[in-house]
């Protein structure tokens, strides 16, 4: 079969592996005329992790990623709340997470594809089906023909609507996250641990991401700051530093540090945002996948996660259905509601933890401080043990 993907990011990259090991014609346009990741790095849960090694990327994921042995919370001042392994987690789902940077998994999932099916600064503009294929119109590119049509093109698709049928609004979650790499140095936490502050209804999150698979290259934490604010409140000019200075100043001396140690150009700041769940994410001849599908708050980890389990479920699916609708049909009945559900319970998460009830995120801190990790292991459970190969 003859696929075009309009982009070519986690998503659309995942899906164009998974769909030249079924042995389709896979060509990737992108508007962009260099791939820049959109953040530092990404947390690929055991979820995301099995899909990778299914598509022969699992070693090298695993090298390049950083070894995340144990969690813990801190209250704003540093003191503990609560601290667990994530042994259990791993040996009950049978996979370690791989917290990699963005710019590794990108690089390893091009590699994999091949440069050469990858076309950057062509920007789609329209589509339209017929019986026979779908037409895809670029701006400045020549049209295309194909007989499936993949929408992986972000949480800003300007295709989703014509898939929809109807404008689909972004929703703003309520809070800005800044999120940074740096040097992993013990002195802001242990190598292998996943450490989180939280108070005022902010947080600050250090994820060990490995050194690329590089032994020449110092590991590096994963950095974010959450800060509940209305989006008016944001300003076009920002000095990262000033700002979080103010916003955590009396925080934990591992977060002060972390604040005077960043590297401000390597610092990216957005606003969190979100979509309703979609009634179905398919059309004639076209599919949406990742963000385009479900952009969610990253509150639960499973964006990138989920955008792998898109492009696994629709690759297997039009492998075991001769007729595209019925591959079509398939790949909607598998995915709308799992979808559909992490973006709710990720909204409900991401309320939660940054005041949107100030009662209820109050009671989570006081919850934390009696957690010996079942119950919050027992959720990344449920969420990982849900995807198709499980």
């Amino acid at each position: 079969m003859n696929i075009v993907i309009i982009g070519a990011g986690m998503g659309g990259l995942t899906a164009a592996l998974a769909l030249q090991s079924q042995g389709h014609h896979v060509s990737v346009h992108d508007r962009v005329r260099e791939l820049r990741p959109a953040g530092a790095a990404l947390s690929i849960w055991s979820n995301g992790a099995r899909i990778l090694h299914q598509l022969g990327l699992g070693p090298d994921i695993e090298q390049a990623s950083g070894n995340m042995q144990a969690m813990r919370y801190f209250s704003h001042d540093g003191t503990l709340l609560t601290g667990f392994s994530l042994t259990p987690l791993y040996d009950a789902v049978g996979q370690p997470a791989c917290p990699i940077a963005r710019s590794e998994l990108q690089r390893l999932l091009l590699e994999a594809v091949g440069h050469e099916h990858v076309h950057l600064g062509e920007h789609c503009r329209d589509f339209s089906t017929d019986a026979q294929g779908v037409t895809v119109y670029f701006d400045n590119a020549p049209t295309r023909r194909a007989d499936l049509l993949i929408i992986a093109d972000g949480t800003h698709s300007r295709l989703r609507d014509r898939v929809a049928g109807k404008t689909i609004q972004r929703r703003y979650c309520g809070y800005v996250n800044w999120n940074v790499r740096v040097p992993a140095r013990a002195d802001l936490a242990p190598l292998d641990h996943w450490d989180q502050y939280i108070g005022h209804h902010q947080r600050v999150s250090l994820m060990p991401m490995g050194n690329g698979g590089n032994a020449d290259h110092e590991p590096e934490f994963y950095c974010f700051f959450d800060v509940p604010q209305p989006l008016e409140a944001l300003e076009e000019k920002r000095d990262d530093k000033a700002d979080l200075r103010r916003h955590f100043d009396g925080w934990a001396p591992e977060v002060t540090r972390l604040i005077e140690r960043f590297d401000p150009a390597l610092m990216a700041r957005i606003p969190i945002h979100d979509i309703d769940p979609l009634d179905s994410l398919v059309g004639e001849r076209v599919a949406l996948l990742g963000d385009a599908a479900h952009a969610m708050a990253p509150d639960l980890g499973q964006g990138g996660c989920q955008a792998m389990e898109d492009a696994w479920v629709l690759a297997n699916a039009l492998g075991e259905h001769d007729d595209l609708a019925a591959a079509l049909a398939a790949y909607d009945r598998a995915r709308v509601d799992r979808v559909g559900d992490i973006i709710l319970r990720a909204r409900k998460r991401a309320d939660m933890t940054h005041g949107h009830d100030p009662v209820v995120t109050d009671q989570w801190y006081q919850e934390l401080a009696r957690e010996d990790g079942r119950h919050i292991m027992a959720g990344m459970q449920k969420t990982i043990e849900g995807g198709p190969l499980t």
